[in-house]
């Protein structure tokens, strides 16, 4: 992405250092959209801290942070009771996306075997690898939305001249929610940078608003048409006509196709099968569960602290950033932070892979 002429990812190792003093930079997307921020990760408990409190958040990019988290535990002891202290912590950081718990057996895979004087740099390389990675099966992913938006596109124009193509989508999945590109927002810009006529309907998404504070600014800095609505709009607008396909990212997608995305996709969901609009889920490959069979009953969700639903964040017209908090006091706040869509209200699957029904989805592995 480029931000103010200069390109970026949203994970990126310090260079010109010594294996063992090296450090990470991230972009602190809490800060966002209000101030870009770029935050230097020095060791372990500094990833973990980041992660927990979404400094860095969507399932491909906490897997990329899992991934330095255990390069930066290598720097303090290589032993392998402390990698696998590091791994179980790291792992326990966030529950819900898959991508961190495969990011982290992929490193323990890579390091228990590898003998101990030579596991730092090992650590350095394969978290780099894990990134370039993502970045390839987000392009993959963009290219293979994209013939979707153009198929969908023509379409539309055979039934009314020179109309505009509306998407909606729910929560951040573009290149701030992975190293760069993004899953879901990956097709749009596939489609705006190959001339498709797209406007992008973007949810609120409470309580931490990452489509008003993360994806409207991620947009804005490519240049893409955008709309955000509050996130009982969408059902309307799709009732009206104003919704021509809905794509969202995902924390972990089971096996048989279920979909575990930000709280409030299953109701957009629900919505768009009511109203005949085709809804997808883009995910990279690492994103499904290949042991889950029933997303509903499996997946733990993960419960958030209730004073993110309780205190907003926003700036006030003297250009201060501050929290305000508007609920009575002492009210009770439940806060789960996902929920799982069922396979039955999905049209498909976008992978790096090409795109599958949910029933199709095992072809992956063949």
């Amino acid at each position: 992405m480029i931000i103010n002429n200069q390109k970026f990812r949203t994970i990126w190792p310090n260079d010109g250092m010594a294996a063992g003093s090296r450090s990470v930079s991230i972009i602190d997307q809490t800060k966002l959209p209000h101030a870009f921020k770029i935050v230097e990760i020095i060791n372990m408990s500094q990833m973990i801290v980041a992660i927990k409190t979404m400094q860095v958040r969507g399932a491909p990019l906490i897997g990329a942070a899992a991934a330095y988290g255990m390069a930066l535990a290598m720097q303090d002891n290589c032993s392998e009771e402390h990698l696998q202290l590091s791994a179980k912590q790291l792992t326990q950081s966030r529950p819900t996306a898959v991508n961190l718990r495969w990011a982290v057996e992929r490193m323990k895979q890579l390091l228990l075997p590898t003998p101990v004087e030579l596991r730092l740099e090992a650590a350095w390389e394969e978290a780099a690898k894990i990134c370039d990675e993502d970045v390839l099966l987000n392009q993959a992913i963009g290219q293979h939305g994209l013939n979707l938006i153009q198929r969908l596109h023509s379409q539309d124009l055979n039934k009314q001249h020179n109309r505009q193509l509306n998407i909606l989508t729910h929560c951040n999945a573009g290149w701030l929610a992975t190293v760069d590109f993004g899953t879901a927002l990956a097709p749009i810009y596939a489609a705006y940078d190959a001339g498709v006529d797209v406007h992008v309907w973007v949810d609120e998404t409470r309580p931490r608003n990452q489509g008003a504070s993360l994806t409207a600014w991620e947009l804005a800095q490519h240049g893409v048409p955008h709309t955000v609505i509050s996130d009982n709009a969408g059902g309307h607008l799709m009732q009206h006509g104003q919704v021509d396909m809905v794509i969202v990212g995902a924390d972990r997608v089971t096996s048989t196709g279920d979909v575990c995305n930000k709280i409030g996709t299953y109701l957009k969901a629900l919505a768009a099968f009511d109203n005949h609009v085709p809804f997808y889920a883009a995910v990279p490959s690492p994103t499904i569960d290949w042991t889950m069979l029933n997303g509903v009953q499996e997946i733990e969700i993960e419960e958030r602290d209730g004073r993110e639903v309780a205190w907003v964040t926003g700036m006030l017209a003297s250009g201060e950033v501050t929290e305000v908090n508007i609920l009575p006091a002492n009210t009770k706040v439940a806060n789960p932070a996902f929920d799982v869509t069922p396979a039955r209200l999905v049209t498909g699957i976008i992978t790096e892979h090409g795109v599958f029904s949910p029933n199709q989805l095992r072809d992956i592995l063949k």
